[in-house]
């Protein structure tokens, strides 16, 4: 981190409790929670993290989600994929989605492997590795992220529950490239919702590159959204923190706009 030049880290998991037995999950996560806290709070001035929450347990998520916030200072939670066979706008998540809501902390909304159902329709005729390759982090599960943050607009989850903050990541999972066609297709007249869909999406969902330091997709996103919506991570360690500091140091914006990217966002949604 230090010869990367990056004083804090938000850390997460990366696996997939919701996959387990609910009782098995219940457990696994409340450990994992407890093992990320004393790591934040071992180096206060350079850790903090995200829970992982047992979703197949609707109302224990939920009950998680406030002990990892209020007791361990954990700064909201992270998915990975979808929290089970549905999306997050099946009606069965809303006591976790309230409990965000009421706490006033984000979710971020990572990719996950995408459903079997499309595993061989859309990503299957290729050689084995081709296909997996294709079907996760070529294509496959952000596009299936990117789907999930599209039924929560759509589902108005952003009216129902109006603190809630979303974090997409690897510049918004493809969704931003596309919201202006998504409201055109389906304007308020069609959803029922309250607010346009750019609208909510500007208002509900922060962007992050996760890594990929690409200069076009940042001037579109800085475009879109305006740097108070972006925020800076590197997607460690699946990518290298090398360059990390340097594309910032380089966006041909203002030097606020940085500091906005580059932590005062972060301080500001995470209460760092």
């Amino acid at each position: 981190m230090d010869a990367a030049g990056i004083d804090m880290q938000v850390l997460s998991y990366g696996g997939f409790a919701q996959l387990l037995p609910a009782a098995q999950a219940i457990d696994l996560c409340r450990a994992a929670n407890d093992k990320l806290a004393l790591a934040a709070q071992a180096h206060p001035a350079r850790f903090s993290g995200f829970a992982t929450l047992p979703w197949q347990a609707p109302e224990a998520a939920a009950r998680e989600l406030e002990r990892a916030v209020k007791v361990l200072g954990l700064k909201g939670a992270l998915i990975n994929g979808r929290p089970s066979e549905t999306f997050l706008d099946d009606p069965r998540y809303a006591p976790v989605l309230a409990a965000f809501d009421a706490l006033g902390v984000p979710l971020y909304v990572h990719p996950g492997l995408p459903m079997a159902a499309v595993q061989a329709p859309y990503y299957g005729g290729f050689d084995r590795e081709l296909s997996a390759r294709l079907s996760m982090f070529a294509w496959g599960w952000h596009n299936e992220a990117g789907i999930q943050v599209v039924r929560m607009l759509l589902a108005g989850l952003f009216d129902r529950y109006p603190r809630l903050q979303v974090v997409s990541g690897h510049w918004g999972e493809m969704v931003p490239f596309f919201l202006q066609r998504l409201e055109d297709a389906i304007p308020q007249e069609a959803s029922g919702l309250r607010r346009p869909i750019v609208q909510t999406y500007r208002e509900h969902v922060y962007v992050s590159p996760s890594g990929m330091l690409t200069l076009p997709h940042f001037q579109f996103i800085h475009a879109l959204m305006g740097a108070e919506r972006i925020l800076y991570s590197i997607d460690y360690p699946y990518q290298s923190l090398d360059g990390a500091r340097a594309f910032i140091e380089r966006l041909p914006v203002s030097a606020a706009d940085k500091a906005l990217i580059a932590h005062a966002n972060a301080e500001r949604l995470l209460g760092l």
